[in-house]
């Protein structure tokens, strides 16, 4: 199974913009915490400055308030020979605020191009099915 984790978090202050619901860059940094703690979870965190994100596509479906619960679940939906295509789905309660995909690649320093993953972290990002999730309780 395909690795994922679910992670809570509240909408704080910042997060919010001058119509007082979430912006739209909140769900990039929920999304991009969730992976923190997936490739935690899967002992790859080493990969940061190595994984630049090449495409970004969410669809917003309602807003989130000042206050409210987050639900932020992260998937590995597929794996590359170079790259990762994440699924995502931000929500409170039943309403999801917003879903999409995050691609990224696989960048060695001094590299001009994406390449290969090395077997080790191909193999954390093939397997593993559900972590431990991030309960707010826990933080």
């Amino acid at each position: 199974m395909l690795p994922s984790v679910v992670i809570e978090r509240k909408v704080e202050w910042i997060d919010t913009d001058a119509a007082g619901h979430h912006h739209h860059s909140a769900v990039q940094r929920w999304v991009d915490a969730a992976e923190t703690v997936l490739l935690q979870r899967r002992g790859v965190v080493d990969l940061f400055g190595r994984i630049p994100r090449v495409r970004y596509e969410v669809n917003y479906r309602d807003r989130l308030w000042f206050g409210q619960s987050v639900r932020i679940e992260l998937a590995v939906g597929r794996v590359g020979e170079k790259s990762i295509r994440y699924d995502f789905r931000v929500s409170s309660g039943e309403t999801v605020a917003a879903d999409g995909h995050l691609f990224i690649a696989f960048a060695s320093p001094g590299e001009p191009k994406a390449v290969p993953w090395p077997p080790e972290v191909r193999a954390a990002l093939l397997d593993g099915g559900p972590q431990q999730p991030e309960r707010l309780s826990d933080s």
